[in-house]
């Protein structure tokens, strides 16, 4: 099949799976919204899967928790396997780890391997508060490699939190993408996507692709038409094989990404490259996506 686009970056925001977590998430859900200036809005998979589905597009769903932090029970992983299983035309799906959990969490990345799942995240530092190059976590990235899991992380500034007291307990030191360098170097056949346009720190996650062949960005949490220059240029130029495209749906909407990336003065084949070639690599779907 010909695709329009793969976008990496999309979160659940079904009703059954907030049902899951408990009321503390339904608070964190709000305080997204408010933040994104959407409506407070539960999005079925059902829904999302036809939105992608009746666009040509595929989509990856991610996952995340804090509990060691907040103590927030997460979206179970099973729930993102069994909406793959049930939408496999439209769906890839990321699960999530806490990395504080340490063997518990290498053996779920093990089983999010035997469920069908292609990679780990949204790992999120600020809110895990955990440096990703501190050693007591390379096990992870060791499994993960070992397993061929692509690995997502948070980067630059956090939505969550903003705006509260404390910015929620969320820090955003831990989400310098620089301390993913580390990682790129040390397990050069473990993919690693850094996500969003990564400010304050926005040349250190391009420097980062343009050094490391397993190092991508993904483009997603910021409406395009607000990107940092240099994202632009950048991409443009240098790293037009290491950008992807991702739209963080449905906290930011699909639609609106597409219509501001529409405005962007990028060549044609560098557009190509980001709406689906770069992403069709990177999860070896050449033979999925053929025809």
């Amino acid at each position: 099949m010909s695709l329009a686009g793969i976008d990496v970056h999309v979160h659940v925001h079904d009703e059954r799976a907030r049902a899951l977590q408990g009321p503390e998430a339904q608070a964190k859900f709000e305080q997204m919204a408010r933040y994104f200036k959407r409506e407070v809005k539960h999005t079925s998979v059902e829904e999302q899967a036809e939105q992608y589905r009746s666009k040509n597009m595929m989509a990856v769903l991610v996952n995340g928790t804090d509990v060691t932090v907040t103590g927030r029970t997460p979206i179970p992983n099973d729930f993102i396997a069994e909406t793959v299983q049930r939408f496999p035309d439209t769906f890839l799906g990321m699960g999530a780890i806490d990395p504080w959990q340490g063997e518990l969490a290498r053996r779920e990345i093990v089983r999010m391997k035997e469920m069908g799942l292609i990679g780990i995240g949204e790992l999120n530092p600020a809110r895990q508060h955990f440096y990703p190059n501190d050693p007591r976590f390379y096990p992870l990235w060791e499994e993960a490699e070992r397993q061929g899991m692509v690995v997502l992380f948070h980067s630059g500034y956090a939505a969550a939190g903003s705006g509260s007291p404390g910015g929620g307990g969320v820090k955003l030191k831990y989400c310098q993408p620089m301390l993913l360098d580390d990682i790129a170097a040390d397990f050069p056949d473990l993919k690693i996507i850094c996500a969003h346009p990564s400010w304050p720190w926005t040349a250190e996650s391009l420097a980062i692709a343009r050094h490391k062949p397993n190092f991508y960005v993904d483009l997603s949490g910021w409406a395009p038409k607000y990107f940092p220059p240099e994202v632009v240029q950048q991409v443009n130029s240098m790293i037009p094989h290491k950008a992807l495209f991702g739209s963080d749906a449905p906290s930011l909407p699909l639609e609106r990404w597409l219509a501001d990336f529409e405005q962007l003065p990028l060549k044609p084949d560098v557009r190509q490259k980001i709406m689906v070639d770069n992403a069709v690599k990177l999860f070896g779907l050449e033979d999925r996506v053929a025809g």
